[in-house]
C-alpha cells in the first residue's frame, strides 16, 4: 500500500513513534525540596536523592483532589465517619470555608449575622465578602458567645448566629440552638480553633446548621492552609459544593444542565490540593490522641487547685469536650490580669493576657476598623451603602458596642498547656498557679474548688 495513503483508510502512520522522552512534570527535585522544607539537613537529603534518583514515577504526581484514591477526598470521608456528619468538603482555608458556608446559607444583601466580639477578623469578614453585615453580640465568662446578649441583637434582618468555638473552649450549643430554632435563624458554627472537640457527645461543627474549620499550620491540627466545611443537609451541602468547587465541578455530569432549579449557579474554586490533602489526612488522624493527652492534663492540673479571693476560673461548658490545651481565669482588673501573667511566667509557667494593652489585634471587635468603619471592598459601596438595596442596613458599630467583652478578655489569663506534660509536669505547673494565686489573693479554706466553679459542679 502506498506511504501515502491515509493511516485512516488502512495506510501507515506518519509518524509511529517518537525519539523524544520527556520528564515527569513533578518529579525527584520537587520531592527532594519538600525534603528540605522539613528540614532535614544537607546530608539527609543527599541520602534521599540516592534512594530515590533512580526510581520510575511514571508521568509524576497529580495534586488535584479528581484522581483515583484521593488523600483528600480519603479525609474527607474518615472525618464523615469520625464525626458522624454526612458530608465534608476540604476547602483551601477557615476563611474559605466561612465564605462557603456563609452563601450556602443564602447570607446576601443586608442580611444579619450574629457575630461575638472576641474572635478571629475572619469570621466576620467572610460575612462581609458575602455581602452580608455582621453585628457584634458579647462573649461571656466561659469567653465564648453569650446567649442572652445573642437574644438582645436579634432584628427582622437576622439570618445566621455565627458561634466561634474560641481557643478550643466549646459554646452552650444548647441555648444557641434553642434561639435558633425559636427565630428561625441558621447556625454557622466557627470551629477554627476547635478541631475535634464536642459538646455533650457531639462534634462541634455537626451540631448547627453548617460547620467550618481552619486546619493550617496555626491550629493544633493542620499543615499550611486548608479548611473544612461540613452539613447534615443535603441540600445545604449541594450549595456548599457548588459555591466551592466552581459551580459545579462535583456533579457526576459536570457539563449537564441543572438537575434541580438553583443547583447550577456561578461559585469560586475553593478547592483543597492533593499535596495538602495528604498532610492533612495524617494530622487528622492524629487529633483524638492529642485531645485526650491535652484533656487529661487540663484535668489533673485543675483538680490541684483550689478557690482564690477575687480570682474566677473561666467557665467550662463541657470539660471532656472542650480541646483542653489552656487553663483560663478572670482577675479583679486588666492590671492586677497583666501582674498574675507576669508572675506565673517567673516561675516558669507559660501564660497571657490582654490586660491594659491597647494594642491592635484583630481577635478583637474593637480593633477591627474595616468593619467598625464600614470599608466597603468596591465602588458599589456593598453591603453598607449598597445604592438598590429596598432597605439599608442600618447596623452602627463603635469601639464600646459591647463593653462586656472588653471587660472580660481585660481580665482574662490564659495557661497554654502541653500535651506531652507528664504528670509531675502538670502536678508542678499546678503548684505553680496555686503558688502565684495563693500569694497574690489568698486562699479561700471554705470556697468551692476550681473544678466545680468552673463546671458548675459538672466535673
Amino acid at each position: 500500500m502506498s506511504s501515502s495513503e491515509l493511516a485512516v483508510r488502512g495506510g501507515p502512520k506518519a509518524v509511529p513513534e517518537y525519539e523524544g522522552r520527556g520528564e515527569p512534570k513533578i518529579g525527584h527535585d520537587e520531592f527532594l525540596e519538600m525534603a528540605r522544607t522539613w528540614g532535614y539537613s544537607d546530608d539527609a537529603v543527599k541520602r534521599i536523592a540516592a534512594a530515590v534518583q533512580g526510581e520510575n514515577i511514571g508521568g509524576g504526581p497529580f495534586f488535584a483532589r479528581y484522581k483515583s484514591g484521593s488523600n483528600v477526598e480519603t479525609m474527607e470521608r474518615e472525618i464523615e465517619e469520625r464525626f458522624g456528619v454526612r458530608h465534608v468538603l476540604a476547602v483551601s482555608s477557615g476563611t474559605a470555608a466561612l465564605h462557603t458556608a456563609y452563601v450556602a446559607a443564602d447570607i446576601g444583601r443586608g442580611d444579619e449575622v450574629i457575630v461575638p466580639g472576641y474572635t478571629f477578623l475572619a469570621t466576620a469578614m467572610a460575612v462581609v465578602v458575602a455581602r452580608g453585615v455582621p453585628v457584634w453580640c458579647d462573649i461571656d465568662e466561659s469567653m465564648t458567645i453569650d446567649p442572652k446578649d445573642v437574644e438582645a441583637r436579634i432584628t427582622s434582618l437576622t439570618k445566621a448566629i455565627a458561634p466561634v468555638h474560641m481557643n478550643g473552649y466549646v459554646c452552650d450549643m444548647d441555648a444557641i440552638r434553642e434561639i435558633a430554632q425559636r427565630h428561625n435563624l441558621r447556625i454557622v458554627e466557627d470551629c477554627a480553633q476547635a478541631y475535634g472537640a464536642s459538646f455533650r457527645g457531639r462534634r462541634v461543627g455537626t451540631i448547627g446548621d453548617l460547620g467550618c474549620f481552619s486546619i493550617s499550620s496555626y491550629k493544633t491540627t493542620g499543615g499550611g492552609e486548608g479548611g473544612l466545611v461540613m452539613c447534615n443537609d443535603d441540600a445545604l451541602f449541594a450549595r456548599v459544593q457548588g459555591w466551592a468547587e466552581a459551580g459545579g465541578l462535583w456533579r457526576p455530569d459536570r457539563f449537564a444542565k441543572a438537575r434541580w432549579e438553583g443547583e447550577l449557579f456561578c461559585g469560586l474554586n475553593y478547592r483543597m490540593s492533593e499535596l495538602e490533602g495528604t498532610v492533612d489526612l495524617v494530622q487528622t488522624r492524629k487529633a483524638d490522641a492529642q485531645l485526650a493527652r491535652w484533656r487529661a492534663n487540663k484535668r489533673r492540673i485543675l483538680a490541684g487547685l483550689g478557690s482564690y479571693s477575687g480570682v474566677t476560673p473561666q467557665r467550662i461548658h463541657d470539660l471532656g469536650g472542650e480541646m483542653g490545651h489552656s487553663i483560663g481565669f478572670f482577675c479583679p482588673t486588666a492590671q492586677a490580669a497583666a501582674d498574675a501573667a507576669h508572675a506565673l511566667r517567673a516561675e516558669g509557667v507559660s501564660s497571657g493576657t490582654r490586660g491594659p494593652s491597647a494594642n491592635e489585634d484583630w481577635h478583637y471587635y474593637q480593633h477591627m476598623w474595616q468593619i467598625l468603619d464600614r470599608v466597603p471592598a468596591t465602588s458599589d459601596g456593598c453591603p453598607w451603602h449598597c445604592p438598590n438595596a429596598e432597605e439599608g442596613p442600618k447596623t452602627r458599630y463603635s469601639a464600646d458596642m459591647c463593653r462586656r467583652t472588653v471587660e472580660l478578655t481585660s481580665r482574662h489569663v490564659s495557661v497554654p498547656l502541653n500535651q506531652w506534660w507528664t504528670e509531675r509536669d502538670c502536678d508542678a505547673v499546678a503548684r505553680a498557679i496555686d503558688k502565684v494565686l495563693g500569694a497574690l489573693y489568698g486562699r479561700n479554706a471554705g470556697g468551692a474548688s476550681w473544678l466545680d466553679a468552673a463546671t458548675g459542679g459538672a466535673a
